[in-house]
């Protein structure tokens, strides 16, 4: 992906027609450009999950996704300018940023956006049980 070019990148618009992802906001993570920054930081870095996939697109700077692998351990993955992510609904996650305090990055949703996070333990909903079906299935 061009993120460089990301309003006009052929890529990133095909991406979105064929995942139906109709809504996009971007977010600056930095000290003086996000309001609230020390405890969007914090519940950034709390583990939890989301009723919907999350998907993030790097637009600029870097930061880590942390997810939980299928033995509870976590796996960090680091994310930098021009990588996208898709995180499925129900799968534990936290984030944070590296050394430079620093990153620009699209958020994209089917339909409306949801932000509710809900901390772990968050196991009785059913977008949890889906994906640990996923999961188990997977081993197979």
């Amino acid at each position: 992906l061009d993120a460089d070019n990301y309003e006009t990148d052929p890529c990133l618009k095909e991406i979105r027609e064929a995942e139906n992802y109709s809504w996009m906001d971007i977010i600056t993570i930095q000290k003086d450009k996000l309001p609230n920054y020390e405890e969007k930081i914090k519940t950034f870095y709390e583990e939890h999950l989301h009723l919907d996939d999350e998907i993030r697109y790097i637009l600029d700077g870097s930061g880590y996704f942390d997810v939980r692998d299928k033995d509870d351990k976590w796996i960090r993955i680091f994310m930098e300018k021009g990588d996208m992510i898709t995180l499925p609904a129900g799968i534990y996650h936290r984030f944070t940023l590296d050394e430079n305090n620093y990153v620009k990055a699209m958020r994209l949703f089917v339909g409306e956006p949801v932000w509710t996070a809900y901390n772990r333990p968050a196991d009785d909903f059913p977008a949890r049980k889906q994906y640990m079906k996923f999961l188990a299935e997977e081993a197979q």
